[in-house]
């Protein structure tokens, strides 16, 4: 908030660089903010996939929270005005890759009723399949 009035009082004062300096400030601060969340939500989807794949079955409730995660990160992830997308397919996918291990450990700790290691349950899935699986329904 402070920044707003920070903001227009650069404004009211006609230093317009200033503003314009401040205005790419906050919109980095609101990207940031974003992938921060698209990051959180890829870590719950990548763990429900992990846990799917290795245990080979889904629960309904792994099935909802998937749909909620995909529909949330589109959520984020859209431009309101232009219907674009903040975020790219190989930033998504960038995004996705540095959230895999915190997945996988969160996983280890939830499939199999937590009896496998992460290294282990690392072995009974295919890291870029789970990875390619996440950004198709992301980008369904």
């Amino acid at each position: 908030m402070e920044e707003l009035l920070e903001l227009r009082q650069l404004l009211e004062q006609g230093k317009i660089h200033e503003a314009l300096l401040l205005v790419d400030e906050l919109e980095e601060m609101s990207l940031g903010d974003k992938i921060n969340k698209i990051d959180s939500y890829g870590v719950i989807l990548l763990i429900h996939l992990i846990k799917q794949k290795a245990e080979k079955r889904s629960t309904r409730s792994w099935d909802v929270s998937i749909e909620n995660t995909v529909r949330e990160i589109n959520k984020i992830n859209k431009r309101r005005k232009s219907g674009s997308f903040y975020l790219n397919q190989a930033e998504l996918m960038d995004i996705l890759q540095q959230g895999y291990q915190v997945a996988l450990k969160r996983a280890a700790l939830e499939a199999f009723e937590g009896r496998y290691e992460a290294q282990e349950l690392a072995a009974m899935v295919d890291e870029q399949e789970i990875l390619t699986q996440a950004l198709e329904l992301i980008q369904k």
